[in-house]
């Protein structure tokens, strides 16, 4: 078993090493690794304008899905959570889940056919795009927050509250939202990582000044290979920052609840 798992490890490890040093080699073609050293390639995708371009609007496009996620990930998870039962609570549970289970290429020629026509000509827009993203990553942002409200027992508190005389915006700013704030904060940046490496449908919906840092990079790839590895170790770099940084949220979250009130 033991083998087995470092065979997986190494397995996993190994493109993203061969990235790692392909982006620091001088030349590379037709050998294993790349010949000589160089930093050039990281100045090069610096200082290219197309990928510059494509960066911000990444950062752009990850902003405003982070943004729409709270704004209605945070509203649904909560309605799921405090009135949907039974069937109804199933149902929207799978509604929210839907985008996961459908293939990012289905969805993206689904967007082609609605919004490329006369009386919905957005494709291409930007916010065609952020829409795009809010669709793949909202399920994740429900999900997590509706779980993390059930081991929360989030309605016990503020039954607790109202009980009390809370009224629901003072159970709101004072009970749910500081209990959710870790949670929240885990979500979006699993948003962040999710939509920061997202090709298949930005590839297909984006138009030409609305380009993802992803579909850029492809492009990238035609070209020098030492260009392409460093390109592709700054996505890299930040979707991993963005997870990680999740995790340990998460888990600085998960310490905090099982401490003594």
């Amino acid at each position: 078993m033991q083998v087995i798992a470092i065979a997986y490890l190494v397995f996993l490890a190994a493109p993203v090493l061969l990235l790692l040093l392909g982006s620091f080699g001088e030349t590379w073609s037709n050998t294993l690794l790349p010949a000589g050293f160089t930093g050039r390639w990281y100045e090069e995708v610096a200082s290219d304008p197309s990928f510059r371009r494509a960066f911000f609007t990444s950062l752009q496009i990850v902003g405003v899905t982070c943004v729409l996620n709270m704004l209605i990930g945070f509203p649904l998870a909560y309605a799921i959570q405090a009135g949907a039962r039974g069937g109804v609570r199933f149902a929207a549970r799978l509604v929210t889940l839907m985008p996961v289970a459908v293939p990012e290429l289905v969805l993206a020629f689904g967007f082609i056919l609605v919004f490329s026509s006369d009386a919905l000509p957005w494709l291409g827009s930007f916010w065609l795009l952020a829409a795009g993203h809010l669709v793949l990553t909202l399920p994740y942002t429900v999900t997590a927050l509706v779980a993390d409200m059930e081991q929360l027992r989030l309605d016990e508190y503020e039954h607790a509250a109202a009980t009390l005389g809370a009224s629901f915006a003072a159970r709101l700013s004072d009970v749910t939202l500081p209990l959710l704030r870790t949670s929240l904060i885990s979500s979006m940046l699993t948003v962040a990582a999710l939509s920061i490496g997202e090709f298949q449908l930005s590839n297909l919906v984006a138009g030409f000044l609305s380009r993802t840092y992803p579909v850029v990079l492809l492009q990238a790839f035609y070209g020098a290979t030492g260009f392409a590895c460093a390109a592709t170790v700054v996505l890299l770099i930040l979707a991993a920052l963005a997870s990680i940084t999740s995790s340990t949220t998460a888990q600085i979250g998960a310490f905090e609840q099982k401490k003594p009130q």
